[in-house]
């Protein structure tokens, strides 16, 4: 291979690194602007509402599941009711009328608990939401909540899992410093669909995935 050839190839490679970065950054960019735009959550019951000195800047739309153990109930019947449920989501925004993934939502063990966290933190882990650009993380504790179908605008559907008002016990920023989830102060989640624990028969130590969405708004300080 003749040093052209070489140095065309490592030319074109540099063109083709250089334009891939141009593209994530544009994406970052419009992202950004995205997270920007002014959010307004629907109006809530009191049961979830947030309180007065903070303001939504970022809504996603999630996609996921909760995930349900079958273990004995307080008179040992195999039962899914008494059982914690296990949140697993994607969340999106519309970025030039296409959904982008935002955020990750799941189960961890809070590693930078705040004033309101619980004392020990949970070893079951608690809820947490991750950019899926900066990795900040923000991880929260239900206060507040009201059933599926008991609000009209914030919480229609009936049968689906409760609509919450969650408090942050713990933020964490990026490893390089990104911050869009390193100031959230509570998250509600609205407009559930799905999710409910199942009302079949189950035996001791089966699990199911029951497919939910939702709306999660996220809220700094003023």
């Amino acid at each position: 291979m003749t040093f052209a050839v070489v140095q065309s190839q490592k030319s074109a490679l540099i063109r083709n690194l250089s334009a891939a970065a141009l593209a994530l950054a544009c994406t970052l960019g419009m992202v950004n602007n995205a997270v920007a735009q002014k959010v307004t959550p629907p109006q809530t019951p009191i049961d979830i509402r947030v309180p007065e000195g903070n303001t939504a800047f970022l809504v996603g739309h999630a996609f996921g599941s909760q995930g349900y153990t079958c273990l004995p109930d307080k008179v040992g019947n195999p039962s899914w009711v008494v059982n914690p449920a296990r949140p697993e989501a994607t969340l999106f925004t519309d970025v030039l009328g296409a959904d982008v993934q935002i955020i990750t939502h799941f189960l961890s063990i809070d590693t930078n608990p705040n004033q309101f966290a619980p004392v020990p933190v949970p070893a079951g882990g608690n809820a947490t939401w991750q950019s899926s650009f900066d990795t900040s993380a923000v991880w929260a504790q239900a206060v507040g909540h009201i059933n599926g179908g008991d609000d009209p605008i914030s919480c229609p559907n009936s049968g689906a899992i409760p609509c919450l008002l969650l408090q942050s016990i713990g933020n964490r920023k990026g490893p390089t410093g990104g911050r869009l989830l390193a100031n959230v102060t509570f998250v509600q989640r609205l407009n559930t669909n799905g999710g409910a624990a199942p009302t079949t028969a189950c035996t001791v130590g089966q699990t199911q995935l029951q497919p939910y969405t939702a709306d999660y708004y996220f809220f700094h300080k003023d």
